[in-house]
């Protein structure tokens, strides 16, 4: 059975983005490349890009 985005973050538990500072994560997202944002906040670039998606539905 497939699972999607949904499930396999909830599934997942290494998925979690605790200790992101979302306001600062939007400010320096206009400034800043994936690669750039990922060293920042200590998360790698699919979650960068994950972040973004789930930022753009909002």
């Amino acid at each position: 059975m497939r699972a999607g985005n949904k499930q396999t973050g909830a599934t997942n538990g290494h998925h979690q983005l605790i200790g992101v500072d979302f306001h600062d994560f939007i400010q320096k997202e206009q400034n800043a490349t994936n690669y750039e944002l990922a060293l920042e906040f200590g998360i790698s670039l699919g979650d960068v890009k994950d972040l973004k998606k789930r930022l753009s539905r909002n």
